[in-house]
């Protein structure tokens, strides 16, 4: 039978403090490198109490006021609050609408973009019907692009992917029957130069520099830029909503409409 102070401490574990190690759990934040700007995990705190549960894609005056506004108080992003620096006037803005708000905030970069069950490859992927056949593209030594080999025809991604996003830009310089397809969200002209050692000849991605026309031209790939952001709303809704589920709270999404 538990002990008196055992039971008092457990009572004393506030329902914020809960949910932050259910995501580091879940998202095995810390066993993930990641870039310098990321600093996955709890970003601010609040008085320990969630009664919300929001979802954004980026940290921001504009998301937080969302939050405020829709009573959320814990959000989860995917792009959070240090990427531009800790020290910026926009900075302080943004810790003074999170305190008058009393919300946390709650951030998940590459772990929220490599995860096999919630992250935002592996729910592209589910999104298009397809099935994940391995892991390849690694960063740091953790794969990140889910990768499929029983492949639809071009034409036929093609189509699936305009429905899915607002906009695709689409080369199409690969064979009309790709054989091998990688998933990577966000910001994935690093990746280009991967592909061909990968056998990879089909590329779903956020966003690509010039560059990566001339590359799918000589390297003969399909490759098709869905939007950094776009690409990037499926992790953040998916592990807001498991939360919502496990915690027995409300959860929204917080939409900013970024065209990019």
């Amino acid at each position: 039978m538990p002990s008196a102070a055992f039971c008092s401490w457990v009572q004393r574990v506030t329902i914020l403090e809960k949910l932050t190690a259910y995501c580091d759990r879940r998202l095995r934040v810390r066993a993930m490198a990641d870039f310098p700007g990321a600093q996955n995990g709890l970003q601010a705190g609040n008085s320990g109490r969630v009664t919300k549960i929001g979802a954004a894609v980026d940290a921001g005056a504009v998301p937080f006021r969302l939050a405020a506004a829709r009573g959320v108080d814990f959000l989860i992003v995917h792009h959070g609050m240090f990427w531009d620096g800790t020290q910026t006037g926009a900075q302080r803005q943004r810790m003074k609408l999170l305190a008058k708000a009393d919300c946390a905030v709650y951030s998940a970069h590459l772990p929220l973009d490599a995860h096999p069950q919630i992250g935002n490859n592996a729910l592209i992927a589910k999104a298009l019907g397809l099935k994940i056949t391995g892991w390849e593209i690694p960063y740091q030594g953790t794969p990140l692009a889910s990768v499929i080999q029983r492949c639809p025809a071009r034409g036929k991604l093609r189509a699936q992917l305009e429905e899915i996003f607002p906009r695709v830009t689409a080369m199409e310089f690969g064979p009309a029957q790709p054989k091998k397809i990688a998933i990577l969200s966000g910001s994935g002209s690093s990746a280009v130069a991967q592909l061909a050692a990968a056998g990879v000849d089909t590329y779903i991605t956020g966003e690509l520099k010039q560059a990566a026309f001339n590359a799918a031209q000589e390297a003969g790939l399909n490759l098709y830029a869905c939007g950094h952001y776009a690409t990037e709303v499926f992790g953040v809704q998916a592990l807001a909503a498991e939360c919502a589920r496990r915690f027995g709270l409300p959860w929204e999404f917080l939409d900013t409409g970024c065209p990019l």
